[in-house]
């Protein structure tokens, strides 16, 4: 069966999806906090002491959003970011020092205008908090490629730049493309082969899919929103307008960036589908090393922005009904990532104690104080 066979929905579920991933006008809920049953605080801190890690996540809970962190078994709570802007979709560096993330130029933005460049900027900002820095003007989608160079979207063009370079490379635009139609891009993510970026499509078209780099192809994989790559490669993962409260997580394989010739059904391909009335899921992001799910759950409502969704982690592979809920306050929670210390890469080594010792004595300089060359014409 083919991909687009396999995946086509009814008139009545498309009309649905059409209304699902994107957020509407509104602001945001400031939130208040309320205690987790005493039932599921030692589960809490058993899961989140096995993790061992960090969450960093977007809240509404002081009236604009802002940006906190909070260990994985949802204690020492921190607000990282402050002000009137807008701070969203963070991402931790690769070593886990840094989050890039997403800021309103001014005031409260909504969602819905996250492909409206020229409202927004890249920052990152410590882990531990301090002073965010403006990485990238007008951009938004921000994620890391590598520990100094990112991948950022605005409308319908995808660039990549090393951070403090002021270089910016063009890898992708829908415009002009007749299977993209000048689509909105949202949320890329770069293969770790850097040959394909896994991409949801907004505004003239709504789907996910891939985009070959090389070959300038488009491959659709599927409808729903916010696709990612599993950390190996070797797998899509993205949300679906089916299953239990009306959205779940679907995983799908993919070779030399194709999805398989004979298509899974939905329900082989379902990776977290939480029982349950607080069902409604969005924003799915796995660790590095891909044992830990963290994503966002609303109970009613569906926004992005100013729903009442709430941050759940959960162990790969283990029941669904053992992810365990971390947050509990009535303000947006979302766009979570999970850094976990021990799945990071190891730092590299100084290039002064990486250097072999010379078995030769430095040639003897010919002056006491020899000029240096300026920069010109030689």
């Amino acid at each position: 069966m083919s991909v687009h066979r396999s995946l086509r929905l009814s008139g009545t579920l498309l009309s649905l999806l059409l209304a699902s991933c994107s957020s509407l006008t509104g602001a945001p809920p400031k939130g208040a906090d309320d205690a987790p049953p005493a039932d599921t605080v030692a589960a809490m801190k058993e899961v989140g002491e096995k993790a061992g890690g960090l969450i960093v996540w977007s809240s509404s809970r002081t009236e604009n959003h802002d940006l906190y962190t909070m260990k994985t078994d949802g204690s020492d709570v921190k607000q990282i970011t402050k002000g009137d802007q807008v701070d969203w979709f963070p991402r931790f560096s690769p070593d886990g020092k840094k989050v890039l993330f997403c800021r309103s130029k001014s005031g409260w933005v909504s969602e819905r205008d996250a492909n409206t460049s020229d409202k927004w900027d890249i920052y990152t900002i410590p882990t531990e908090g301090g002073e965010p820095e403006k990485v990238i003007s007008n951009a938004s989608w921000a994620s890391w490629i590598s520990q100094d160079e990112v991948l950022f979207v605005r409308g319908t063009k995808i660039f990549r730049s090393k951070l403090g370079s002021g270089e910016e490379t063009l890898i992708m635009d829908s415009d002009g493309v007749s299977d993209l139609n000048g689509a909105l891009l949202q949320q890329p993510e770069l293969s770790g082969d850097g040959k394909y970026i896994a991409i949801t499509l907004r505004g003239s078209k709504r789907e996910t899919g891939l985009w070959n780099i090389a070959k300038k192809t488009w491959t659709q994989t599927g409808l729903g929103c916010q696709i990612n790559w599993t950390p190996d490669h070797s797998a899509i993962y993205w949300v679906h307008p089916t299953g239990n409260g009306g959205s779940r997580i679907l995983k799908m394989p993919i070779t030399n960036g194709l999805p398989p010739k004979e298509m899974p059904s939905e329900d082989d391909m379902q990776f977290m589908d939480m029982p349950g009335r607080r069902s409604h899921e969005y924003f799915p992001q796995l660790s590095a090393d891909g044992k830990w799910l963290v994503w966002g759950i609303t109970q009613r409502g569906h926004d992005h922005d100013t729903a009442d969704y709430e941050i759940y982690l959960w162990e790969v592979g283990s029941p669904f009904e053992k992810a365990i809920r971390l947050t509990y306050n009535s303000g947006n929670d979302r766009w979570p990532d999970v850094f976990i210390p021990s799945a990071a890469p190891a730092p590299e080594p100084e290039k002064a104690a990486a250097a072999e010792p010379s078995e030769e004595p430095p040639p003897a300089k010919t002056a006491a104080n020899p000029k240096k060359h300026k920069k010109g014409k030689q």
